[in-house]
């Protein structure tokens, strides 16, 4: 009986000894790696296959201890999705910090003014889909169909703000968020007009625009011209027109000038077919709001402010261009 007793205590104190080191395991903070690991759990990985990336990547010591946290807590929920871990976790926080699906998100940066290209290019230099997936969905104007019929594509209501986005995040899903963030500024403008219209005039505003307060009046300028049947010689019209054929330089080329394309403002009137950028929400409202006045022209400055010099006709827009090209020596 003795022995029985002794042999129940021994056991005892090594269970309790074991359990203790286990405990004390689970606590302890491990990093078994140098650089940061992003680990990808998709839907359906099960306790075990979590347990044995993490121990392979060096996020914990031993797989079997994530299984044993996993145990320890039964009524938590391990959530699918992307990891980071770029510091020392214990396995119970690294258990913890999944169950609260605290996945990581890249941020993208989609400032005002660009265009669904320099969109899918911002996309590449992330690594979460191909840029030709991004544009695929671009092209696509459905989303906003029912609120521009005549739009070509989405651009224009690529809304630009910051997105936090994950290799989980599809094409369509990312174009419907911002297209979701542009309704959302174009209902707060409480406005009746002709979305199509205004955004496409907005676009251009906002890519000839650099300084906020002159936004009005370079939108007075196009409105001035599309007013007395003017071609509106916009620039980044023909940029976009050599974007959308494939042909772009880097600069505007002669030939770009002379495209039949309907995005060319130098060889068609009126507005093109649709936006040529993402305005944000000061050129959306310039293009609704245009200043009052009788410019038909305008020219950079150069003394590098992004201002402009505006005229009325076109003895006061030619002097005004050779008093650029004096300053800039261009």
């Amino acid at each position: 009986m003795k022995i029985l007793l002794r042999l129940f205590l021994i056991f005892l104190m090594l269970a309790i000894a074991v359990g203790g080191y286990l405990w004390y395991q689970l606590k302890q903070p491990y990093q078994g790696y140098k650089e940061a690991k992003i680990l990808d759990f998709p839907r359906g990985t099960s306790t075990a296959e979590m347990a044995q990336q993490l121990q392979n990547a060096g996020v914990i010591r031993w797989a079997r201890l994530f299984q044993l946290s996993r145990y320890l807590s039964p009524g938590v929920a391990l959530e699918a999705g992307e990891y980071k871990f770029d510091k020392p976790l214990s396995t119970m926080e690294v258990m913890r910090k999944i169950a609260r699906g605290d996945t990581f998100y890249y941020e993208l940066v989609v400032p005002e003014g660009q265009n669904m290209f320099d969109i899918a290019e911002s996309i590449t230099a992330l690594n979460v889909f191909p840029a030709e997936r991004f544009l695929a969905a671009a092209r696509d104007p459905k989303m906003i169909q029912d609120l521009d019929p005549a739009a070509p594509s989405l651009e224009g209501y690529l809304f630009p703000d910051t997105y936090r986005i994950n290799r989980q995040t599809t094409a369509e899903a990312l174009c419907s968020t911002m297209t979701h963030r542009f309704r959302e500024m174009w209902r707060k403008l409480n406005t009746q007009a002709d979305a199509h219209q205004i955004v496409t005039l907005a676009s251009m505003v906002e890519r000839e625009a650099h300084n906020p307060e002159e936004r009005p009046v370079v939108a007075s300028v196009f409105r001035n011209r599309l007013s007395i049947g003017m071609k509106l010689d916009c620039d980044p019209t023909t940029v976009y027109a050599a974007l959308v054929n494939g042909t772009y330089r880097g600069k505007i080329h002669r030939s770009d000038l002379e495209s039949e394309s309907a995005y060319n403002t130098y060889m068609h009137v009126g507005l093109p077919p649709g936006p040529i950028a993402n305005p944000g929400l000061s050129s959306i409202q310039a293009a609704l709001n245009p200043a009052s006045t009788r410019y038909l022209y305008f020219v950079a400055k150069a003394d590098g402010s992004g201002g402009h010099n505006f005229s009325t006709s076109i003895a006061q827009h030619a002097a005004a261009v050779a008093d650029y090209r004096r300053k800039s020596g261009k």
